[in-house]
C-alpha cells in the first residue's frame, strides 16, 4: 500500500511537469546526420525515457566493486554487485571514472582495471544499460593529483600556446583512445554519457573556480570538445556540464557553460552532508536552476553525483533522495561508490544494511528505473 502511494502520487504530481518539459526535451538532441551516430541514439533514449516519466538509478563503480568485496583483474563475468545483492537489479547507469588514463596506466585512481573498465562497459550496454565517465586527471603542470591546486597556472599552461599543451595533448589522446575502444563484438561503439571538467563551481580541483578565468575554463571544454571530436572523430559521446551545487544559482550555473553546440545534458552533483531537510532543499534548488537552464536551451537533466555516506536513515530512499527527485524529469541520478577498502564510505546499501529494505521499495517505484 506504502508503494501504491507513493506511486500514485508521484505520477499525479510529475505528470505536469512531464508534459511541460516534453517539448524542450525533444529539441535535445543535436541536429541529426542522414545517419544516426551512438551518440544520438543514446540521446533520443534518455529523451524517451524522460518524456515517459522514468527516473534511471546509478551507481558508481557497481560492477567493480563493493562493500567487502573486489573484482578480480581480467575477470570475464561482470554480474556481481551490491545493488544487485540488495534489490535484485541492476542499476540502469553505471558510472566509471577514468583517472590513471592519462599516464597510460594499466589501474585507475580506484585501483580499477581498465580492461575490465571496458568489458564492464560493454556488458552493462548490453544489460540495457547506460554507461558514463567522469575523468580525475592528475596535475599536468605540478604532478600532483586532481586535487593539487597549489597553482592558479594549470588550465593555462594546457591551453594553446601553453607550456603543458603538447604534454596534455597526449593525455586527451590517451582518454580518446580508451573510450574509442569501448566497442562490442561486432564492433559496434558503445555510447557514453562523458562528463569531464566536472563540480568546476567549487576550487577543490585544478581546473576549479578560483584555478582559472571563466575564458580559460570555457577554451579548455572546446579543446577537449574539438579533439574528441574534430580530430579524433569520436561519435559515441553525450556530453554532460555538471556543476557542483554547493552555492549554485543561476548566474554561477550558466557562466562557465561552454555552448550549445558542444554540451548535451547539464546536471549538477549534490552530496548530503547534513539534515535531510537541508539536504532536500539543496536538491531541489538545484533542481530548479538546472531544470529551467535545460528547458531554456533544449537539453537533458541529470543528477550527476549524489548521496549521503554511510545512509544514516533507514528511510533515505524513498522519504528523502525519491521526495527530492519525484517531480522532476530527471534521466537519470548517480550515488556515489561503495569502496570496498573504507569501510564507512559507502553511497548504495549492501545486505544486511538498514536502509536495504527501503531500497527495495525504492527500486519497486513505477517511474524509477533499474535493470
Amino acid at each position: 500500500m506504502y508503494i501504491e502511494m507513493l506511486q500514485s502520487n508521484n505520477m499525479k504530481m510529475r505528470s505536469l511537469a512531464v508534459i511541460a518539459a516534453a517539448l524542450a526535451i525533444m529539441s535535445c538532441a543535436r541536429p541529426q546526420d542522414p545517419v544516426q551516430t551512438p551518440a544520438d541514439v543514446l540521446m533520443d533514449r534518455l529523451a524517451g525515457l524522460v518524456e515517459g516519466g522514468k527516473i534511471m538509478y546509478g551507481h558508481q563503480d557497481d560492477l567493480m566493486y563493493g562493500h567487502s568485496w573486489k573484482l578480480e583483474d581480467d575477470a570475464s563475468e561482470f554480474v556481481q554487485s551490491d545493488v544487485y545483492a540488495v534489490c535484485g537489479k541492476y542499476p540502469a547507469v553505471y558510472g566509471m571514472d577514468l583517472g590513471g588514463i592519462e599516464l597510460g596506466r594499466t589501474h585507475n585512481l580506484d585501483k580499477n582495471d581498465f580492461d575490465n573498465m571496458r568489458a564492464a562497459a560493454v556488458a552493462h550496454h548490453e544489460r540495457g544499460g547506460i554507461v558514463t565517465f567522469s575523468w580525475h586527471p592528475r596535475n599536468p603542470l605540478t604532478g600532483g593529483d586532481s586535487w593539487d591546486v597549489t597553482s592558479d597556472q594549470v588550465v593555462a599552461s594546457i591551453l594553446p600556446g601553453g607550456e603543458k599543451h603538447e604534454y596534455f595533448m597526449t593525455w586527451l589522446s590517451n582518454a580518446a583512445d580508451f573510450m574509442e575502444s569501448i566497442k562490442t563484438a561486432d564492433g559496434q561503439a558503445v555510447p557514453l554519457v562523458w562528463r569531464p571538467w566536472h563540480e568546476h563551481t567549487g576550487s577543490w580541483f585544478w581546473w576549479g573556480q578560483n584555478l582559472c578565468t571563466t575564458e580559460q575554463y570555457k577554451a579548455l571544454w572546446q579543446m577537449t570538445y574539438d579533439y574528441m571530436v574534430n580530430d579524433r572523430g569520436l561519435t559515441n559521446l553525450v556530453w554532460a556540464y555538471s556543476p557542483g551545487a554547493g552555492g549554485l544559482d543561476a548566474a554561477l550555473f550558466e557562466e562557465r557553460y561552454p555552448g550549445d553546440e558542444i554540451v548535451d545534458m547539464v546536471g549538477f552533483d549534490c552530496y548530503q552532508y547534513g539534515d535531510n531537510a537541508s539536504y532536500v532543499s539543496d536538491m531541489k534548488a538545484a533542481l530548479d536552476i538546472t531544470g529551467k537552464f535545460a528547458k531554456n536551451h533544449g537539453k537533458l537533466m541529470a543528477v550527476t553525483e549524489t548521496g549521503y555516506e554511510g545512509i544514516k536513515d533507514a528511510k533515505w530512499w524513498t522519504s528523502v533522495l525519491y521526495e527530492a527527485v519525484k517531480d522532476y524529469p530527471v534521466s537519470y541520478v548517480l550515488t556515489w561508490r561503495n569502496a570496498c577498502d573504507q569501510p564507512t564510505h559507502f553511497y548504495a546499501p549492501y545486505p544486511g544494511h538498514e536502509s536495504a529494505e527501503d531500497f527495495k521499495a525504492f527500486a519497486a517505484l513505477e517511474d524509477i528505473m533499474f535493470l
